[in-house]
């Protein structure tokens, strides 16, 4: 208010007619009284009154009078009869309760005195009625006492008398009761309590009833203490200021408002202003609670009934309103909102719950009805608000299915809240599920909005809204999932049935899903170079990128969740069928990206690809065999065994995912085979190198270039590949040792240092394989040939020269009596000129050689050897040109070997011509070999002048040692 508008309003209030002023005084009680009567009790009561002016001539002006000769005065003798009261008389007792009010008027303030005292009532009785009361020698001083005072005449008990203006507005407090003379100086106590009050204001708001002007003050402070908050955003907590409060204070002290009519006046003021400002409801429940505990329906008047009436309906009208807009007046994204909604429900049922409101009020319908109706229409209220909102300017199929999509998904997430926090607000306060009156009514309204817009089964416009409908599909699932959270199911509901409007669809969903996947794993398999995620995940990128896609596809199956068992199969079915083309496939391109990244040159890199794409098929192996677990194969066989038989369940899935798992392993073996045969060439080479070695070098010192050589390898494959592959690769690898120290102690006529140098390295080898039982068993290890071998080489380690000799005869013999050429020809001349102590070795060509490369054709060149090596031990192998895609190469080539003739005529001395393809990566592979006897050659006995236009050519048929 401005201070000039106070300033004018003080003075005219000044300028009326004051008020006046009373005193509202209850005895209460009093204590250790004295006893008066021969009993030795009494029987008080007290007389009170104010002394409105001091008397000028009184001794009691005096300035020389003291304190204790001014509270002499009795009431009874001090004031005029009219103006003293009087309370009952209490019988024979020291303590007396009287709780009686007296209301006194007060003229002047400054000078008005309140003067109580107390008597004890003095009958009439006779001396034998006194002697029969005596108890003891005070009594019977109190009978002669008696006898010499007037007949009826009271004794005084003590006093209280107090001054007006040191009364505080409420005062309540024991008083010492003065006594008139020193002879009992300690006469107890009396507990009085003082109400200052008014009357008769000349105010305009004094015409209306006291405890209405009490609620417009409440009101307008309220008021001012909400504005207030608001500029600093806080929220009312119920308190009032301290000068509020003392002003209301002293006005309902002044209109003498009892407690109830108090709490009736802030209930009004407070259920009126929580219909238009904001503020905690805690305040309501306070005062609702007070007027429940002071309620008595004759203290008020109609019109204050009607009054009271009147503001429970309209709060409850209210607060149900609230209740209808709960998703907009309680929003969750505020924090509070929860316990505002809480604090009104609690205050809603409080107040039906009173007697006032069963008294004045209607009990029907229930606050649990009113509050079940309320949330059944602000839920329809609250769907067609967001269906209008979400109304698509452009109407069109593809723009009516997002806004239909935004609306069901705005549906299920309000469901989901509602279910998680409001619901059980309600639950705990009213026991009101909204959850359920919710769910039922927003699904019958989705369940409308499907029929209108969805269009109808194949129709044209369906296909080219497949994602769409799949995710309309999707959240409509949700929605409808939500129906296990409902307490009862009465009937069948809107959407029981609803994915049978998206039945059409399927087909394209799962192949979009397939086809999605493959083209992730394809790209996955682009980029992937092949290199460890980590030191301890050996496979490379690509195989996350699969794992992924089987995980989509899983949650695909998840996703869609479809009802119907028999439909639910087969949709596994074709799951399970994609998930196993997609293996199949990413076998194929894994291989060839490791070839793509292989350089030719470098076989260790090749080798450290091949690892890598063992463990990526190792690791898609292990995925494959989890998908039962993870598609649930179990719980879908559950809900189809009425349908699918357990035959028919595992000839179609589980047979289909073995297929595949034996198509990983076949691709697996593949692989660790490929690997296997780019270590052959190495270890063949090693092999080689120990049985061309000098027999006068010790046989361990030729093995161990070639241990090295293994120890490094299969300590990187064994950290590269898992242990099952590992020992795979030792498999082949043994197998393809067993068979090199086989050809190489059949196919060469070898020395006995020659066979200790094979067995000794068969010896190491096992004890490597082995690897004292971390590789192969013994068992696996001691294979038929491996016992064979053992004991041919032990055999020929002890054997004569002649043993090795009359070898190569019998091949001699062998190839002069073969005239097939199955493996191809080499054309030759060979001579041998004594002058100069020389075997020559020309070499024309070959023919008819097999295509053992990719591509149709081979890498032919020929191998030139002189057999058996201990007759020939200085003379090394020699070797044409290699003829590059050549069937029929054409050599050209002449060698020269320095050999006596001697050398040459021993039995058994020959020349071995071996054809071998070339191979840069792998080992060579063998195309044929030829035995050619030096004993028979010309120019060997004879020393003739024209040999060299006299040699004959000789085509040799190559064979093959034994059966490829």
């Amino acid at each position: 208010m401005d201070p000039a508008e106070h300033k004018a309003i003080l003075e005219s209030v000044k300028s009326l007619e004051p008020p006046i002023v009373c005193v509202k005084v209850t005895v209460k009680q009093a204590k250790g009284i004295l006893g008066k009567d021969v009993s030795g009790f009494s029987d008080p009561y007290c007389m009170l009154g104010i002394e409105s002016r001091a008397d000028p001539h009184s001794r009691e002006s005096s300035p020389n009078h003291d304190k204790k000769q001014k509270q002499k005065a009795v009431v009874r003798n001090t004031l005029p009869e009219d103006q003293t009261h009087k309370t009952q008389v209490k019988a024979q007792t020291l303590n007396p309760v009287w709780n009686e009010t007296f209301i006194m008027e007060v003229d002047d303030i400054e000078h008005a005195r309140f003067h109580m005292d107390m008597w004890d009532s003095d009958d009439v009785e006779s001396v034998r009625t006194k002697l029969g009361e005596l108890t003891d020698l005070h009594g019977l001083k109190r009978i002669f006492k008696d006898a010499r005072k007037d007949k009826g005449q009271d004794d005084f008990l003590g006093n209280v008398v107090l001054r007006i203006r040191d009364l505080k507005c409420r005062d309540d407090r024991w008083y010492h009761l003065e006594p008139r003379t020193e002879t009992y100086p300690e006469r107890g106590q009396c507990h009085l309590q003082f109400l200052l009050t008014h009357k008769k204001r000349a105010t305009m708001l004094s015409r209306n009833p006291n405890y209405i002007v009490h609620r417009q003050l409440l009101q307008q402070f309220v008021r001012h203490e909400i504005t207030c908050l608001q500029a600093t955003g806080t929220t009312w907590d119920g308190e009032i200021s301290p000068h509020g409060t003392t002003i209301l204070h002293l006005h309902a002290s002044q209109k003498d408002l009892s407690e109830f009519h108090q709490g009736l006046a802030q209930w009004l003021a407070y259920s009126k202003l929580y219909q238009t400002l904001e503020f905690s409801s805690s305040c309501l429940l306070h005062h609702i609670t007070s007027i429940e505990y002071l309620w008595v329906q004759g203290r008020l008047q109609d019109e204050q009934k009607n009054e009271l009436a009147e503001s429970f309906d309209n709060l409850l009208q209210y607060g149900v309103s609230l209740l209808q807009r709960y998703r907009i007046v309680f929003p969750l994204t505020e924090s509070r909102s929860t316990e505002r909604l809480q604090g009104l429900l609690r205050v809603l049922i409080q107040m039906c719950k009173t007697k006032a409101f069963r008294e004045l009020c209607s009990s029907t319908p229930s606050l649990q009805d009113r509050v079940i109706e309320a949330i059944k229409t602000g839920t329809r209220e609250w769907f067609d608000l967001k269906r209008q909102h979400l109304q698509p300017m452009i109407k069109g199929y593809e723009e009516n299915f997002k806004s239909l999509i935004t609306l069901v998904a705005d549906v299920t997430a309000d469901l989901k809240s509602c279910y998680k926090t409001m619901n059980k607000c309600f639950i705990n306060t009213i026991k009101v599920n909204i959850f359920s009156l919710a769910f039922q009514e927003l699904e019958e309204l989705v369940s409308e909005q499907l029929v209108c817009q969805l269009p109808p089964p194949n129709h044209k416009s369906r296909h080219q809204l497949s994602e769409l409908l799949y995710q309309l599909y999707l959240i409509l699932r949700d929605l409808h999932k939500l129906q296990d959270y409902l307490p009862t199911r009465d009937g069948t509901l809107p959407l029981a049935d609803f994915h049978r409007m998206f039945a059409d669809c399927l087909p394209s969903w799962l192949q979009k899903a397939y086809s999605t996947a493959l083209e992730r794993v394809k790209r996955a398999v682009q980029i992937d170079l092949l290199v460890p995620l980590s030191e301890l995940q050996k496979h490379s990128a690509s195989t996350v990128d699969l794992s992924t896609c089987y995980t989509q596809i899983g949650r695909t199956w998840q996703q869609l969740a479809w009802p119907d068992p028999e439909e639910a199969f087969m949709i596994m079915v074709k799951f399970t069928e994609d998930m196993c083309r997609i293996a199949v496939m990413y076998c194929t391109l894994i291989k060839q990206r490791a070839e793509a990244l292989s350089d030719t040159r470098d076989a260790g890199q090749a080798a450290n690809k091949l690892c890598l794409v063992v463990n990526n098929i190792e690791q898609l192996r292990l995925v494959v065999r989890s998908l039962p677990e993870k598609l649930s194969w179990a719980s879908l066989e559950a809900q189809t065994h009425e349908i699918i038989s357990q035959e028919q369940f595992q000839h179609t899935l589980y047979d289909q995912l073995k297929s595949a798992v034996a198509c990983l392993d076949r691709e697996i073996r593949g692989v660790v085979q490929a690997l296997a045969q780019k270590l052959d060439s190495g270890i063949a080479r090693h092999l080689h190198s120990i049985a061309n070695a000098s027999d006068s070098r010790n046989p361990n010192d030729s093995i161990v270039p070639m241990m090295k050589f293994l120890e490094s390898e299969l300590q990187y494959m064994n950290q590269n590949l898992v242990q099952e592959n590992f020992n795979c690769l030792l498999s082949l690898l043994w197998s393809h040792i067993l068979t090199v120290i086989s050809n190489l102690s059949v196919n060469i006529t070898p020395s006995v240092r020659y066979y200790q140098r094979l067995h000794a390295a068969l010896k190491n080898l096992e004890s490597c394989f082995h690897a004292e039982g971390c590789g192969l068993s013994l068992e696996s290890l001691h294979t038929a040939t491996f016992i064979t071998l053992e004991q041919d080489l032990e055999l020929c380690s002890s054997s004569s020269r002649k043993l090795v000799e009359r070898y190569y005869q019998q091949k001699i013999q062998q190839q002069q009596g073969s005239s097939a050429e199955k493996y191809g020809a080499v054309t030759v001349k060979v001579s041998y000129r004594q002058s100069e102590q020389k075997l020559r070795v020309e070499i024309l060509n070959a023919m008819n050689l097999l295509p053992l490369d990719s591509n149709g054709s081979s890498d032919p060149f020929v191998q030139l050897t002189l057999e058996p090596k201990h007759i020939f031990p200085a003379v090394e192998p020699r070797s044409t040109e290699v003829k590059k895609a050549e069937l029929n190469p054409l050599f050209d080539e002449t060698f020269d070997f320095l050999v006596t003739p001697e050398q040459c005529e021993v039995p058994g001395a020959c020349l071995l011509l071996t054809v071998f393809d070339y191979d840069a990566i792998l080992s060579n592979e063998l195309e044929g070999e030829a035995f050619l006897s030096l004993a028979d050659i010309p120019g060997l006995k004879e020393n003739t002048n024209d040999l060299a236009a006299n040699i004959p050519q000789t085509r040799v048929a190559l064979t093959h040692p034994k059966t490829n």
